[in-house]
């Protein structure tokens, strides 16, 4: 059975893929898998390609617009690629072909095994195929698995692979400890043994990263690797055109990518790798506070919602000018808000630090926490994007010290910069992220250059 027979028969998946709204997908997979295209104008619109495929494709890369069905196509491929390709005559004895969903955070990869599990649990000839039904992970009798992960490259490593499904893949990190290029190189090899399917299915962001490289290199041409490009509207027609007629008068370069399916002009990396591994020093994750030295604090508290609450403690190097991070404090909630303040009052004072300069959230609680404690509480006069701002040309000179923290380059690596419509620039995390880290470590660096005229260095708690 194809993969178009299997989307119109009911027994399989009821009548979910076989109404009209779907039949953009039908025909963007048909020719996926090399089979008749019914509406060949539609192929040429999605691929840019002018002539139809004649065998299948090893490789799907699809930027589509938000609320276009990418979720439940990522679950409909995973289980056909599960129950109707026959592996087992490829497979040593005990060896398991694992159809692998790769999503960029748990929170995603539980979704999308949320529909994988309602098709099983919707059709009684797909349940009885069911031998072992895991929270990440779905066991056949076919001796072929379903299992969602998490990208990182140390998670592909071991499997068979006769199919890997990239969700969001434009959200991956293009950089840093778990790079998107590095966590599919780490999976081919999984997908030699049976030539298995990579299939990416994203809503597009920035020009960088896998999603785009495969984009500029591929979409419009002919081979092996398909690219399409499909917005909103043409892969989910049921979806009311109001909603995204409101986004793009809201904010036009938003919707643009989120329902245009057209990657960002507006965001760019914040900084690259080479410069922060450049000032990053080879060991020592913290250096032990002197009775010669001076520090001072800036602190950003957070309320103990959704982000952490992070110190860091630095000094100013008088010989080299180099601004030295010396120790960071990183508290993720749920916590009690007074608790960590008592905690990092009593390692500030370690530092001989009694002054403190923050970020005005939560209005006057931390600074009556803080006095608490025989801190004082002063307010910052900057505000984070412009703490980036400043920092990145301390980065690209080496004139900052960083420790080696995995948690830390990868924030900073995740930081990125955005121009508003009118044209003025801001630096923050990207969707889904966080930099409470980041921003702790960059504001004691940025505060230390400033004022080196009137004390050498201080430290930085925050918490976004």
């Amino acid at each position: 059975m194809n993969i178009i027979e299997a989307m119109l028969d009911p027994h399989l998946f009821g009548n979910q893929f076989a109404i009209e709204s779907w039949a953009p997908w039908r025909t963007l997979i048909a020719g996926f898998y090399g089979l008749p295209i019914d509406n060949t104008l539609l192929w040429t619109e999605l691929t840019g390609r002018t002539v139809t495929p004649s065998q299948p494709h090893t490789e799907l890369w699809l930027p589509v617009g938000r609320r276009g069905g990418k979720s439940h196509i990522a679950a409909l491929l995973a289980v056909y690629e599960a129950v109707f390709n026959h592996h087992q005559t490829k497979l040593a004895p005990g060896e398991i072909a694992t159809v692998m969903v790769i999503a960029c955070d748990r929170r995603q990869a539980r979704t999308v095994m949320r529909y994988i599990r309602g098709i099983f649990e919707t059709s009684p000839m797909l349940q009885k195929l069911v031998h072992r039904d895991r929270e990440e992970a779905i066991e056949l009798t076919n001796r072929c698995a379903i299992e969602v992960q998490t990208a990182t490259h140390r998670g592909t490593r071991g499997y068979t692979v006769p199919c890997a499904i990239l969700d969001e893949v434009a959200f991956w990190l293009s950089d840093g400890a778990n790079p998107d290029a590095e966590i599919i190189a780490a999976l081919r090899p999984s997908m030699a043994t049976l030539g298995g399917k990579l299939i990416a299915l994203s809503s597009p962001y920035a020009r960088r990263g896998v999603l785009w490289e495969a984009y500029k290199r591929h979409y419009g041409n002919t081979g092996r690797i398909l690219v399409a490009q499909a917005p909103t509207l043409t892969m989910n027609p049921s979806l009311s055109p109001e909603i995204v007629r409101q986004a793009y008068e809201d904010d036009p370069l938003a919707a643009s990518a989120e329902y245009g399916a057209q990657f960002r002009t507006d965001v760019e990396g914040y900084v690259s790798i080479e410069a922060l591994e450049a000032c990053t020093r080879p060991s020592q994750r913290e250096i032990l506070p002197d009775s010669v030295t001076l520090y001072s604090a800036f602190v950003d508290p957070s309320g103990g919602g959704a982000d952490a609450m992070t110190l860091a403690i630095a000094h100013l190097d008088t010989k080299t000018g180099c601004a030295v991070v010396d120790a960071t404090r990183t508290v993720k909630p749920p916590f009690s808000p007074e608790s960590v303040v008592d905690e990092f009052s009593l390692v500030l004072k370690t530092y001989r630090v009694f002054e403190v300069t923050g970020d005005a959230y939560a209005g006057e609680w931390p600074r009556e926490q803080f006095r608490k404690r025989g801190i004082t509480y002063k307010k910052s006069e900057r505000n984070k994007s412009e703490i980036y701002r400043d920092l990145l040309p301390l980065v690209n000179s080496c004139r900052v010290e960083l420790p080696p923290d995995a948690d830390l380059q990868r924030e900073l690596l995740g930081l990125e910069r955005r121009t508003s419509r009118g044209g003025r620039d801001s630096i923050d995390h990207c969707p889904g992220a966080h930099d409470d880290l980041a921003n702790a470590v960059a504001g004691v660096l940025v505060h230390a250059i400033r004022k080196t005229s009137c004390m050498p260095f201080f430290a930085v708690v925050e918490a976004l």
